[in-house]
């Protein structure tokens, strides 16, 4: 376990430091929860217009419970169960990395924000994947993009976000699931999603 937490300490570092100012203004806006409202507003027409009002709104509430069960089973694992310091105030660690996140919070095990985006996007894309085809690269490369800004900004290591990946994508599965059979048992879609 030592070996493996080094590991992540060493690629954090050499992740980290891979950044240049010249790059730090994109990363600094990917991490950002508040800059990607467009995209939300885009998804949620998109959502219109294949389930329609009742169908969007139902869509609405998953999501919603979908994220606020994300966040807060990351925030679980991060302040109450390993409370792992994060790479901005880890002894050792600290000295060695570029930071540039407004903010530094305490724990980091695992990513919310990878958490988060990876639940969207896996739910995103197993709603829509039939009807729109580009939408599975698209979602892929935000949620990745998001979830690498937390290292570029200096606040999770690669072990986080990995780790908030794998558990947003199982959520993300998990409520397609009962996306799926609210929409089959309300029947409040057209055709097969």
């Amino acid at each position: 376990m030592e070996e493996l937490i080094q590991l992540d300490k060493d690629l954090f570092i050499y992740l980290n430091n891979l950044g240049s100012p010249a790059w730090d203004g994109f990363w600094l806006f990917m991490t950002e929860k508040f800059y990607q409202i467009p995209l939300y507003f885009i998804l949620l027409l998109i959502f219109y217009r294949f389930l329609g009002i009742k169908g969007t709104v139902m869509t609405l509430v998953l999501v919603a419970l979908l994220i606020v069960t994300s966040d807060q089973l990351a925030n679980l694992f991060k302040y109450v169960i390993f409370q792992r310091p994060r790479p901005c105030r880890a002894e050792g660690v600290a000295d060695f990395t570029r930071f540039i996140a407004p903010r530094c919070g305490r724990f980091g095990y695992f990513s919310g924000h990878a958490t988060n985006s990876f639940a969207l996007a896996i739910f995103t894309i197993l709603v829509l994947r039939k009807r729109l085809s580009f939408i599975i690269p698209l979602m892929l490369i935000w949620a990745i993009v998001v979830s690498y800004s937390r290292i570029y900004v200096g606040v999770h290591y690669p072990l986080d976000i990995l780790t908030g990946m794998v558990v947003g994508s199982l959520l993300g599965f998990l409520a397609y699931k009962l996306h799926h059979l609210l929409l089959e048992k309300y029947s409040l879609k057209n055709e097969p999603v």
